[in-house]
């Protein structure tokens, strides 16, 4: 079977491309370029890595290092456009909309498992591979991602988007290997610079760099008061509060600020229409807390056959699994209720999960509530 395998210049991909090889697949490797800072005007944010050329870049020498090693082709793509106009307007418009939107998700959706594939049937290949910590099993007469294992490694939160058909299209060669493991076999196999490779962090095509910095770029700094929740008083100033998260505790100027209570300050909610950005102290965060989410863009990928469905729900990558109980409103939105909650944030997505691991789907966190009141948007009366 002839296998296009994402190969991105890190360890993950390469040992997945590796474990097909073994497997007996025809394995091609395809580098995807996603970003292009000169022409998204991203110049300033863009610094250049220790060999004087950009990340990017070096990610693809990388990718061709590996693929002279694996002894497999190596292709390479551009879907700069794709990914401005399926994934970057989103991130722009939920930003201008006070929240705080999850990129990689989107991703992995309209990117790597729908332009990427359909590449890949232009050029005469079967299937896909991926370099994420997933694997895939029947259930609930679905084909259905579930958990990997390596637990610590599980990235089915960020394919939480993908639909039945675009799962059934792709290859997870590292769901049965541990991190370790595939630094380990990369460095038994030559492949001595990817094994020692830190994987990506942050947002994808952000990656190491300053966030304010990089939203600069597109939203201008536009100045406004820091009011504390609890006495309405102003007691500072912020640079724009499209810059700031919910829950963000660094970078808000106001640290050395003494007060009745003590204790660090923390964004609480945001007026997105009157520029304020609320804050409270630590260690009262029951401003972040909710008990319900109203939620959107519901991708369930199994029947329906009760009104209200038991889950275990994740917020966040790496985030604990939460108990919760989801209330299909239609075929695109739903109520999720559970026990208090921090820092639930609208823009983001919550993955849900059975007993066993398997992935049941995802929505759009649209609001928050605790006790039948919302409280991820403050607005000034």
């Amino acid at each position: 079977m002839k296998v296009l395998m994402g190969l991105s210049g890190g360890v993950d991909s390469a040992i997945g491309a590796y474990l097909l090889k073994k497997a007996g697949y025809e394995v091609t490797g395809c580098f995807m370029r996603n970003w292009d800072s000169l022409l998204n005007n991203d110049i300033k944010g863009n610094p250049t890595g220790q060999s004087g050329i950009c990340p990017q870049e070096e990610d693809y020498l990388d990718a061709k290092e590996v693929a002279r090693i694996l002894e497999i082709p190596l292709l390479r793509v551009d879907f700069v456009d794709e990914y401005w106009n399926d994934v970057f307007k989103v991130f722009l418009e939920e930003y201008k909309n006070g929240r705080t939107p999850n990129p990689d998700i989107l991703c992995n959706r309209y990117i790597k498992f729908s332009s990427f594939h359909q590449f890949a049937v232009e050029h005469g290949f079967e299937k896909i591979a991926m370099g994420h910590y997933a694997t895939t099993g029947r259930k609930y007469d679905h084909l259905l991602l579930k958990k990997p294992l390596d637990k610590m490694k599980d990235q089915t939160y960020f394919l939480s988007s993908l639909t039945e058909e675009q799962i059934s299209h792709c290859l997870f060669p590292m769901g049965n290997i541990t991190k370790a493991e595939a630094r380990l076999l990369a460095k038994e196999l030559g492949l001595t610079k990817v094994a020692a490779k830190h994987g990506s962090t942050g947002i994808c095509f952000i990656g190491e760099r300053r966030f304010k910095e990089f939203l600069s770029n597109y939203f201008p700094a536009q100045e406004g008061d820091i009011v504390e929740i609890e006495s309405g008083k102003v007691i500072g100033r912020h640079q724009g509060v499209l810059y700031y998260t919910l829950g963000q505790r660094h970078g808000l100027g106001i640290g050395g600020l003494k007060g009745e209570k003590g204790g660090a300050f923390f964004v609480a909610s945001k007026d997105v229409k009157n520029n304020i950005l609320f804050v409270a102290r630590l260690p009262d965060e029951e401003p972040l807390y909710s008990d319900e989410a109203h939620l959107s863009h519901l991708n369930w990928l199994i029947e329906k056959r009760e009104k209200e469905f038991p889950v275990a729900v994740k917020f966040r990558y790496r985030q604990v699994d939460h108990p919760a109980r989801l209330e299909f409103i239609d075929d695109n939105e739903a109520i999720l209720r559970y026990a208090n909650f921090k820092a639930v944030t609208p823009g983001q997505y919550a993955a849900f999960y059975d007993e066993e691991g398997f992935l049941l789907g995802s929505a759009l966190i649209e609001r928050t509530y605790r006790k039948g009141q919302r409280v991820d948007i403050m607005e000034k009366k």
